[in-house]
C-alpha cells in the first residue's frame, strides 16, 4: 500500500514517520522550505520513545500523481483549502482520504470536495512542535492514533485500514481500529474544546484556573455543555473516556493548556471558528445550554478582529 503523507510538521511527520520507520510505503508531500530541510537533514525526530532520523521520499504539490493507496491529511483547520488543493491531484479513482485534523468541521468539506465514500475518519493524540531548523519534537510520551470506516465509506477502504494498523503496530504506537470512529472523534471533541475554551478565555493553563474560585465550576459548565451536545448527536461519551478527559481537565497544579492559547499568546491564527465556533453553534442547534462557549468564542473572534486594527 502507498501511503501519501500531507505534510511534515508535528503531527505528520511524527506520525508518518513512525510508517516509514516500521516499512510502510510513505512519501511525503511537502512545501519548498520543508522539502530543503528533509533534502539535507533527512525527517529528524526527538521522542521519549526513542529519536531517529530518517530520509523519507517527498514530492512537491507540482510532483503529485495519482498513485497512492492511502493519504493522511494533518494540516491545520484554516489551512484546509489550500491542503485539499494540494492532496486532490494525488487522490486516484480508488484512493482515500484519512484526515487527522482536531474537531468534526472539516468532514462536511471533505466529503462535498472528494465525496463521501473516499473520507475515512480519524484523530491523534499528540503534544508535539517543530524547530526552526525542521526537527521534530515530541513533548510527551503520549502517542495515540484512532481510525475507522465513518457510515458512507466504501467497503473497500477496510483492508488499507487493516494495513496501516498492522504497520502502526509494529511501530509500538498506540493506535485503535475503531468500530465507531465517530464516538472516538466526539470524545476527543469535547476533551479539546473544553480545554481550549477555558484555557484561551482565561488566558491560563489548567493549574492556574483550578487555583481560583471559581474556575472548577466553569470547566465542569464547559465540560457538561460539550458532553451535552455529543449525546444530542447520538455520540454520548463512555465513562472510560470521561474519565480521562477529567484527568487533564481537573489537574490542580498542572501546566497543561491548548494548544489554541499557545497560538495566540505567540500572534498566529488559531482554530478557534473549527472548534469552539463549531461545537457553539452545534449547541445551540440541539437547544444545549453552552455556558463558557459564548464568551470563548467571543473572545477567540475579537482576537484577530484586534490584530487586523492594530496590523497585526
Amino acid at each position: 500500500m502507498k501511503i501519501l503523507v500531507l505534510g511534515a510538521g508535528a503531527t505528520g511527520g511524527y506520525f508518518g514517520g513512525r510508517l516509514a520507520q516500521a516499512g510502510a510505503d510513505v512519501t511525503f508531500l511537502v512545501r519548498e522550505r520543508r522539502a530543503a530541510q528533509l533534502a539535507a537533514d533527512g525527517l529528524v525526530v526527538k521522542s521519549p520513545h526513542g529519536d531517529f532520523t530518517l530520509r523519507v521520499p517527498f514530492v512537491k504539490q507540482a510532483q503529485a500523481k495519482p498513485e497512492y493507496d492511502l493519504a493522511i491529511l494533518t494540516s491545520k483547520a484554516y489551512d484546509l483549502d489550500s491542503a485539499i488543493e494540494s492532496i486532490r491531484p494525488a487522490m486516484g479513482p480508488a484512493a482515500h482520504l484519512l484526515p487527522l485534523l482536531n474537531g468534526l468541521a472539516h468532514l462536511d468539506r471533505l466529503d462535498a470536495e472528494l465525496g463521501a465514500s473516499r473520507v475515512l475518519g480519524g484523530t491523534c493524540h499528540i503534544a508535539g512542535t517543530m524547530t526552526p531548523a525542521g526537527e521534530i519534537r515530541q513533548l510527551t510520551p503520549l502517542q495515540r492514533i484512532a481510525y475507522g470506516l465513518r457510515p458512507g465509506t466504501s467497503p473497500d477502504a477496510r483492508p488499507k485500514l487493516a494495513a496501516l494498523h498492522a504497520a502502526y503496530q509494529r511501530a509500538s504506537i498506540d493506535a485503535v481500529l475503531a468500530d465507531d470512529i465517530m464516538l472516538e472523534l466526539w470524545e476527543k471533541y469535547i476533551l479539546l474544546t473544553t480545554l481550549a475554551t477555558m484555557t484561551g478565555l482565561m488566558r491560563a493553563s489548567v493549574g492556574d484556573i483550578m487555583a481560583t474560585g471559581d474556575g472548577e465550576a466553569l470547566m465542569e459548565e464547559t465540560l457538561q455543555a460539550c458532553v451535552r451536545t455529543a449525546a444530542a448527536a447520538g455520540h454520548p461519551p463512555r465513562e472510560k473516556a470521561l474519565a480521562g478527559a477529567r484527568k487533564f481537565l481537573f489537574e490542580r497544579g498542572s501546566a497543561f493548556t491548548a494548544s489554541m492559547l499557545r497560538d495566540m499568546e505567540s500572534g498566529q491564527r488559531t482554530e478557534g471558528d473549527h472548534i469552539v465556533g463549531d461545537m457553539l453553534r452545534r449547541a445551540r442547534a440541539a437547544g444545549v445550554e453552552p455556558g463558557p462557549l459564548r464568551a470563548a468564542y467571543c473572545h477567540l473572534q475579537a482576537y484577530p478582529a484586534r490584530r487586523k486594527r492594530e496590523g497585526s
